[in-house]
């Protein structure tokens, strides 16, 4: 693909980042947005050496202000409605099944959405000022992206209905005491610091290693029968039991054992 013209694309140590510019506008997801978003991300599905990537937002004032009202107000026959959710939602959806971890690094407000696209990754960053909210009610409609599935299945239909039906905007601390927020920054602590902290603990595993748990966890996400989960898991243990890369870390470990250091 051609280089983005709102997005800012670049892959540093295994890591897939994305970061929406357009702060004058408080980087809203127009169509050509969320098209340059799908486009992306399915670009880099088959870049085998990542082991994650992370979505964020230019500034410190918004991650996403939502969709781009000016330029979606044309929008208003059904044909139209149908259309952009179709098109939102597939964008959305090439982050949701990204083959490795996706990490939303909240720099601002995430709102409508931009609370939607949040809820498309896997995990939820967020600086210590950081705020979402699905807040679509307010404008008389209902989740346009496919985000109100990804939001009830990560905190549950009753917490679901809540929010959409309060359309208020949380706090980061709210967001994460109720689920919807996987960590936020302490005192002092920077997003990008946070962020750096957080991938951590994924950067420990090989990218295979990685894109197994993806598998199995999308499996689940994906609402598949028990024994469509299970095919998922097989193949994804097949391929990583037999990695040079397991035989390394099993001889090692033996050799500790051998050793009396296990």
């Amino acid at each position: 693909m051609s280089a983005p013209e709102y997005l800012r694309v670049e892959v540093v140590e295994r890591i897939l980042r994305v970061r929406i510019d357009r702060p004058e506008k408080r980087n809203p997801l127009s169509r050509a947005v969320l098209d340059e978003l799908r486009q992306v991300f399915a670009e880099y599905a088959n870049d085998a050496s990542l082991c994650a990537a992370v979505v964020t937002g230019t500034g410190d004032k918004s991650f996403a202000a939502g969709g781009d009202l000016k330029e979606f107000a044309a929008f208003r026959s059904e044909d139209d409605a149908a259309a952009l959710f179709r098109d939102a939602n597939e964008a959305l959806g090439t982050i949701r099944w990204f083959p490795v971890p996706v990490v939303a690094a909240l720099n601002g407000t995430a709102i409508g959405g931009g609370a939607e696209l949040a809820v498309a990754c896997d995990f939820r960053i967020a600086a210590a000022h950081a705020t979402i909210g699905f807040v679509q009610g307010r404008l008389n409609i209902s989740t346009g992206f496919g985000g109100g599935a990804d939001l009830v299945q990560l905190v549950g239909p009753r917490t679901a209905l809540s929010l959409l039906i309060g359309a208020q905007v949380l706090e980061a601390s709210e967001a994460k005491r109720i689920g919807l927020v996987d960590e936020v920054a302490t005192e002092g602590e920077t997003l990008d610091a946070c962020v750096e902290r957080f991938l951590g603990r994924i950067r420990a595993h090989v990218p295979q290693v990685l894109r197994a748990f993806k598998a199995v966890a999308s499996s689940g996400r994906r609402g598949l029968p028990r024994a469509a989960r299970e095919d998922a898991e097989r193949t994804s243990f097949v391929c990583t039991w037999t990695h040079p890369d397991h035989w390394q870390a099993a001889e090692r470990l033996l050799d500790r054992m051998g050793r009396g250091i296990a």
